[in-house]
């Protein structure tokens, strides 16, 4: 007990949650066997969240303010401690996202993270072989609760048609991350296309990047190398990302079109194969 008397509140978003936590549990006269018991869970994810040895997750958390009536005070933490998890150069951009009201994105490699299944995420930021991927996925399905607003933000994606076909995580989780985008057809605030392949060269072949708007506030690129991640509001780079992804939008599949080659790939790339057994033998 002494590791959790020692936490100190200030010390991180993840911190103050599990101190807070405690002291809620406490003022309640409950053990963290019988909270477990009351939310469904086990007493030891209790003290493994006050210690901030685990992540707690947006559910856990609305069931922390149910059973202990703390109006709402959980779910909204998690947001700002699933936030703090993401990459400290990250964080910045993440902010910025989340207060957008127009998000435009070209990706050439990966599905945009905003509409990235959780298997897929999985996949994706395990590349990167970190300490805590549960989190870190955690902090990216977190970053979609923005599209759940009454008033999202307006967002478009373009992605290249060789996302479609890169194999991440399997067959499975590439079927679950295209039926995912499908989902995104005819969708009021958020618009998918695809660069095919024959669009041959064009105005970003040298890589990704964003471009943010906001109410007020002068707009934002976002790019990324292999360590970190840039923004800048220099005019003169705002108006050759608009130039560029102008570009982009013409040389992409309609919506409809791209909706159609992306049917096409998850049936014929990751569609259901038949077992062994059931193949006709020449």
């Amino acid at each position: 007990m002494a590791h959790i008397q020692s936490l100190d509140p200030s010390a991180s978003p993840l911190d103050y949650y599990g101190w807070e936590l405690r002291r809620q549990r406490e003022a309640h006269g409950l053990r963290q066997a019988q909270l477990g018991d009351i939310i469904f869970c086990s007493g030891s994810l209790i003290g493994q969240i006050e210690t901030t040895k685990k992540i707690p997750t947006r559910d856990f958390s609305e069931r922390v303010d149910a059973a202990l009536g703390t109006d709402g005070v959980f779910s909204r933490l998690i947001g700002l401690v699933l936030r703090s998890q993401l990459p400290s150069w990250f964080q910045p951009y993440a902010e910025m996202e989340a207060k957008a009201t127009y998000i435009s994105t070209y990706q050439a490699q990966v599905v945009y993270g905003l509409l990235q299944t959780e298997e897929y995420a999985r996949a994706v930021l395990a590349t990167g072989m970190p300490d805590d991927l549960d989190g870190l996925v955690a902090a990216r399905m977190e970053r979609q609760r923005i599209l759940e607003r009454e008033q999202p933000p307006l967002a478009w994606a373009i992605l290249d048609e060789a996302v479609l076909h890169r194999p991440i995580g399997g067959r499975e989780v590439m079927r679950g991350q295209l039926a995912r985008l499908l989902e995104f057809t005819g969708h009021r605030w958020m618009r998918v296309q695809v660069l095919p392949y024959r669009a041959g060269e064009h105005t970003s072949l040298d890589g990704a990047f964003n471009l943010l708007r906001f109410e007020g506030d002068p707009d934002i690129i976002y790019t990324e190398d292999l360590i970190s991640g840039h923004m800048t509001a220099n005019p003169d780079a705002i108006r050759e990302a608009a130039r560029r992804y102008a570009h982009l939008q013409a040389a992409a599949l309609s919506v409809e079109d791209s909706a159609a080659l992306i049917t096409r790939v998850m049936e014929e790339r990751y569609g259901e194969q038949p077992r062994p057994e059931e193949r006709t033998v020449a």
